[in-house]
């Protein structure tokens, strides 16, 4: 690890100050206008790029040089050179702790809470998962709709965020109530993965056994393809605008497609931007139990009419 920031220059401006004298004025300015242009980025910045991407060093440091400091436009510059990018999202919250999911009596709302700690150690204390199942049961009591809302309710004598400051003194690390996540839906199901470390909400468009099951499933599918949507609809369109942006960019920097015209460049990149779609929405996706058929048809094979009406997945990392 770096223990210092790495400071990347301009290599015109760097022999631009090595060809002037270092007296008078005309110093002065050449190491103004110098330092002006100079970028500088952390180790930590570069670490954060790494274990987000899975890219190299190098690579990583060259990226937020080239994209100014911004961690998005760095993602983007390096899947446009067509590394390797491990994670094109960044949902993880917390890097240790527990997350419940967990549905009303009436299955009509979901919740997800983090309850977030520095260690596994702490993570994987009874005592500890007991004190997140008991601020699960606070939000579900008050219909809790916020993440403010939960820490000011009562639990036992105190609130819940006086209850965590007690744990914080008693365990002797940091532990914050990190991430708060709720959906409504004629019919919720919930899904808990690895030991309380993802949690997953399914809202569906129908409340019946069958229904419920097939949202359990799919809540499964969720948890193993984490998918950026529920369907191309549901895609934003900053999402939509980035990726086809990428997919340009990787199909110019084609030898192969040099002189290519404009118009066979957009077809491609429309061919691409699909598969991206089949890829990462979820009702396209192959369905995880049964790659026969994607996750749309499974769902009507349930109930003709069932949909999921919207989805949200929780994970440490």
């Amino acid at each position: 690890m770096f223990q210092t920031a790495v400071v990347v220059q301009e290599q015109d401006k760097l022999n631009a100050e090595r060809s002037t004298q270092r007296v008078g004025i005309g110093n002065y300015q050449s190491k103004k206008n110098y330092m002006s242009t100079t970028t500088t980025i952390t180790a930590a910045e570069i670490n954060k790029l790494r274990q987000t991407t899975g890219a190299g060093m190098m690579d990583c440091r060259k990226a937020l040089v080239e994209s100014g400091g911004d961690f998005e436009k760095a993602i983007d510059y390096l899947r446009k050179k067509g590394q390797k990018v491990a994670a094109l999202r960044s949902d993880r919250e917390a890097k240790e702790g527990v997350i419940i999911a967990r549905t009303t009596a009436d299955q009509k709302t979901g919740l997800i809470i983090t309850l977030a700690c520095e260690t596994d150690f702490v993570s994987k204390n009874a005592e500890f998962v007991a004190v997140a199942q008991s601020i699960m049961d606070v939000a579900i009591k008050n219909n809790v709709k916020t993440l403010d809302e939960l820490k000011r309710c009562k639990l036992e004598n105190a609130t819940v965020s006086d209850k965590i400051d007690d744990q914080v003194a008693k365990i002797g690390e940091k532990i914050q109530l990190a991430r708060f996540e709720r959906i409504d839906a004629e019919a919720v199901a919930s899904y808990i993965h690895g030991a309380y470390r993802m949690g997953v909400l399914v809202g569906l468009n129908i409340n019946t056994p069958a229904a419920l099951e097939a949202g359990r499933e799919v809540a499964m599918q969720i948890a193993a393809m984490n998918p950026v949507a529920v369907d191309q609809d549901s895609v934003s369109k900053e999402m939509i605008e980035r990726e086809k942006a990428i997919v340009t960019d990787q199909i110019r920097n084609d030898p192969k497609m040099a002189g290519k015209p404009d118009e066979m460049i957009e077809k491609i990149a429309t061919g691409k931007l699909n598969a991206f779609f089949r890829e990462n929405t979820l009702t396209a996706q192959p369905f995880v139990k049964d790659p026969s058929k994607t996750v749309a048809e499974h769902m009507k094979s349930v109930d003709a009419a069932l949909k999921v009406t919207q989805f949200k997945r929780v994970q440490l990392g």
